[in-house]
């Protein structure tokens, strides 16, 4: 016999904000162009929104029926930071945003450098030289790839302007 259901920390949370999105999408997607004929340019965004806002109700249906699993000795937040948000990916969400901040200052070299090297280090790698030596590597074919074949500028930085003109 299948076990019931169990909910996770966050997860009532995230079903309810699943919703709210597939209902604004709904009320995005109607004013296209209203709901004209079938084949009217929004019909197919409004009858995919409607599946979401359908299917976004089943699982909340579903998960409000669940029990939520907490185990003793935890509090909610404390067991939603070790399910739900460990702390690989909230380096990467730290790396990532540091990424952003740094591309328009550093250029896109520098900055993609320092952020592959500590994508790396997040995962666990120890390898120094490795890491260094790959990241330029991949670096460079990426570099070559979107400036030479694709004809793609890509940020130069105001700190470092000068370097690769």
């Amino acid at each position: 016999m299948l076990e019931p259901k169990k909910r996770l920390p966050g997860e009532l949370t995230f079903t309810c904000l699943l919703l709210l999105g597939s209902l604004y999408l709904l009320f995005q997607s109607y004013g296209i162009s209203g709901f004209e004929s079938i084949t009217s340019a929004g019909m197919f965004p409004m009858l995919s929104a409607l599946v979401m806002v359908v299917t976004s109700v089943l699982v909340l249906r579903q998960t409000l029926r669940a029990k939520l699993d907490r185990p003793s000795g935890e509090s909610l937040p404390q067991q939603f930071v070790r399910q739900i948000s460990p702390a690989v990916w909230l380096g990467f969400t730290l790396a990532v945003f540091a990424f952003m901040l740094l591309l328009p200052r550093l250029g896109f070299v520098v900055s993609a450098y320092l952020f592959l090297l500590t994508s790396m280090r997040l995962l666990g790698s120890k390898r120094v030289w490795f890491n260094l030596m790959l990241s330029a590597g991949a670096l460079a074919l990426v570099y070559l790839i979107f400036q030479t074949a694709f004809s793609v500028v890509l940020p130069k930085g105001t700190w470092l302007a000068g370097i690769w003109s």
